[in-house]
């Protein structure tokens, strides 16, 4: 099987700590993360981490088998680039003279699609979202005209054929309600049940 980029989303319980568990099966592994990112998701108090690493299908679903082990792991999803549709967000500092002097600068941030998002006398930052080539593209470009900082965000992406997370979770809870929560009738009569 020929290695590719897949991008992993896991749905897991809000709790410390899971950044570091999730990380360590990579690294168990030896697969490197290209990105990780982690945010609510549209259900309430779960959490969407979407990572993306370049590996076999093999080796992916596995990882996702052994991922959806963990206990506060709800869901762990694997996609292809062409069944997810997905951006990076990147800041880029440039001298401001360079946008103002220079026709080219402005063309460039126009095509790319970027908006001003701080001007000052010294600097502007600018904004753009795309794909990492779009990014990488635009990162070089902009070297040419004196770029003094960029950072980029890791991926976030959504699975086209998916009706969400929420949807399922529903689903499951119709299917499989939980037992009613019961309060323990002994609870604050310890002395008296307790005694010899």
């Amino acid at each position: 099987m020929e290695k590719q980029e897949y991008t992993i989303t896991l749905y897991t319980e809000n709790s410390i700590g899971m950044i570091g568990r999730i990380s360590t099966i990579f690294s168990r592994r030896k697969i490197n993360i290209e990105s990780l990112n982690t945010s609510p998701s549209e259900a309430e108090g779960i959490h969407r981490f979407t990572i993306v690493i370049h590996e076999t299908e093999d080796v992916v679903r596995k990882l996702c088998r052994q991922i959806e082990k963990q206990v506060e792991v709800l869901k762990a999803y694997y996609n292809t680039n062409d069944e997810v549709i997905w951006q990076e967000q990147a800041l880029y500092k440039v001298p401001t003279n360079m946008v103002t002097e220079k026709a080219p600068v402005e063309r460039l941030l126009r095509q790319y699609g970027a908006s001003a998002v701080v001007i000052r006398n010294d600097y502007t930052v600018f904004e753009t979202a795309g794909h990492r080539e779009e990014i990488d593209a635009l990162t070089e470009a902009l070297a040419e005209y004196n770029l003094i900082e960029f950072v980029r965000s890791a991926r976030i992406a959504i699975i086209k054929d998916s009706e969400g997370f929420h949807k399922k979770l529903k689903e499951f809870e119709e299917a499989e309600p939980a037992d009613e929560v019961v309060e323990n009738r002994y609870l604050n009569k310890q002395d008296n049940v307790f005694t010899m």
